[in-house]
């Protein structure tokens, strides 16, 4: 289960092709735009109602996040578009989980499918792209590249994770009553998922981010989910080029 952008979704389809050709039955649960990514790959689909290009990032409060001068304004903007939107997700959420044994979950997604996963037993795992997790080795990413020291850092990490919650806080709570589960405050949920060393895999290098000294057990860094892609091909002018002498080293921006 995943949702945002195509960067929130791409990786998946690698890692869930993966999973199919190791013997498992998969299915992708993200917004209905992104079904050609899983094309031909083995994995199913199940779509979510929200289109986040033309419902969310095309319309004026969408086109407003590059008007935001700070990293915290991005957030605080984005906070506001995802609330709207979470609790027309979760039908078809309740929905994809009560066929699955096991739900995979990424982080936008983490506290509604966590609940989801509560209400119905089933087990579960988080699938980070970014490292969330507090740590005193740097801040939380989604707040840029400025260090407050080693005590700064973690309570940064611990008041984003508790923001992060706070964002879908509405929906998971309505999830949590038709669930018959007892009501939590958002921040008791975390720290639950914490004390019990929920575990997450997290989808990214450590030679590009090491994995943090300070880090609770269950949290581990697996490598990146490289895209699942139809024609692996490459065009002969970029194989001649890459094949004329030294690897070269590629930076990208994301879904930027």
């Amino acid at each position: 289960m995943t949702a945002g952008s195509r960067g929130d979704v791409a990786p998946f389809t690698g890692l869930g092709q993966a999973l199919v050709r190791a013997g498992h039955e998969v299915t992708l649960v993200t917004h209905a735009r992104f079904a050609p990514l899983v094309t031909d790959s083995g994995v199913g689909f199940h779509p979510l109602p929200v289109d986040p290009r033309a419902e969310l990032l095309e319309t004026p409060r969408g086109l407003g996040l590059s008007r935001s001068t700070s990293a915290v304004g991005k957030m605080v903007r984005l906070a506001k578009m995802a609330r709207t939107v979470a609790a027309r997700m979760t039908d078809d959420l309740l929905a994809a989980a009560e066929d699955c044994e096991v739900l995979l979950l990424s982080g936008p997604l983490v506290p509604l499918g966590h609940g989801i996963a509560e209400g119905l037993r089933l087990p579960s795992v988080g699938l980070h792209l970014q490292p969330l997790a507090p740590t005193r080795e740097f801040a939380p990413s989604v707040l840029g590249d400025r260090s407050w020291g080693a005590v700064g850092n973690r309570l940064a990490g611990h008041g984003m994770g508790l923001a992060m919650e706070q964002v879908l806080s509405a929906a998971v709570l309505e999830v949590r009553d038709r669930l018959g589960l007892p009501r939590r405050r958002p921040g008791a949920a975390w720290r639950a998922r914490e004390r019990a060393n929920w575990p997450v895999l997290h989808g990214f290098s450590p030679l590009v981010v090491p994995r943090p000294r300070d880090w609770r057990p269950g949290l581990e860094v697996a490598g990146y989910w490289w895209p699942y892609d139809r024609d692996p091909g490459l065009p002969p002018e970029l194989r001649d080029f890459l094949d004329a002498g030294p690897a070269p080293v590629f930076v990208g921006l994301g879904s930027a």
